[in-house]
């Protein structure tokens, strides 16, 4: 008898990318799988076009954008009721092989497995996004991830360890979010896996990289891409609290370390197509770090 596994997708304003990925969802071989949409306050039509098209869909609609972590939150909660043994957290911006299931369950079989992650590619290139990621707190900034750019690992090469999950194609045992808890919700939006990693390792637990389980991502489609100014926003901030979290450096060191990561973002605003607000970003996340202050961006 398999385990049952309950995929997690959030949207936001994203219809047509949802209904993809939904789509992708109907051709998983795996037998004993379902499916939760939490939709964070859409106004484009896409909860009443997903009850159309996908009436097996679970469907949990927020009345207002609870950022990444919040509404991701809502629709694990919803899974463990209907009896999830596992959660696979998936963006919407992303379709999954048919076999992408099975062998991340095998892997999360371990008592030890925190999360097992599945391998994600660029889509069209079908380049590595995502097949593991180093993590220092003790740095600003998280650097690009293990083998980015590079060619598909082969669906043969055996699960591996790695320092932080990828919450866009992560599947969490039940057991895992019991002992570490869920995401933290008042990061709204990125580095919300790193925290969860931190807390998970801590915990005892490993997190995994499953090649053989393949998903193709459209990279930051619901925040306008890796580079805009959300993006850098939510990445630099985030990036900076939880590092100070778990990696305190003492006021001559946080000071050093706020120095490198604005300096990082600041090249990636200024590679971007709205440099000014790709800067005033920058200014912000910097200024909301050192202040503490959490949640979307101007609350």
């Amino acid at each position: 008898m398999s385990a049952r596994v309950t995929v997690v997708v959030l949207t936001w304003d994203d219809r047509d990318l949802t209904l993809r990925c939904l789509g992708s969802l109907g051709a998983l071989t795996y037998p004993d799988v379902s499916v939760v949409l939490v939709d964070n306050g859409s106004r484009d039509g896409t909860v009443e076009a997903v009850a159309a098209a996908h009436p097996d869909v679970e469907l949990v609609a927020l009345p207002e954008n609870r950022g990444f972590a919040g509404g991701v939150n809502a629709g694990v909660e919803a899974a463990l009721r209907g009896g999830a043994e596992h959660v696979f957290l998936l963006n919407n911006d992303a379709t999954v092989e048919p076999g992408a299931l099975e062998p991340l369950v095998g892997a999360a079989a371990a008592a030890s497995v925190g999360a097992a992650c599945s391998q994600i590619l660029h889509e069209g290139s079908g380049t590595i996004w995502y097949a593991g990621a180093e993590y220092d707190p003790r740095r600003g900034h998280q650097g690009r991830h293990t083998g980015y750019g590079r060619p598909a690992l082969p669906p043969d090469t055996a699960p591996y360890p790695t320092g932080r999950a990828c919450g866009g194609a992560m599947l969490v045992p039940r057991a895992a979010l019991d002992r570490v808890g869920f995401l933290d919700d008042a990061l709204f939006a990125y580095a919300e896996d790193v925290d969860w990693s931190v807390r998970a390792q801590r915990a005892g637990l490993s997190i995994l990289v499953v090649p053989a389980s393949v998903v193709h991502h459209r990279v930051s489609a619901a925040s306008g891409g890796a580079s805009s100014p959300t993006s850098v926003y939510y990445a630099l901030r985030n990036g900076l609290v939880v590092a100070e979290r778990y990696a305190p450096l003492g006021r001559l060191g946080t000071l050093r370390r706020r120095a490198a990561a604005g300096g990082a973002f600041c090249v990636q605003a200024l590679r971007s197509g709205s440099r000014r607000a790709g800067l005033r970003a920058v200014v912000d996340g910097l200024r909301d770090a050192s202040g503490g202050r959490l949640g979307p961006r101007g609350a």
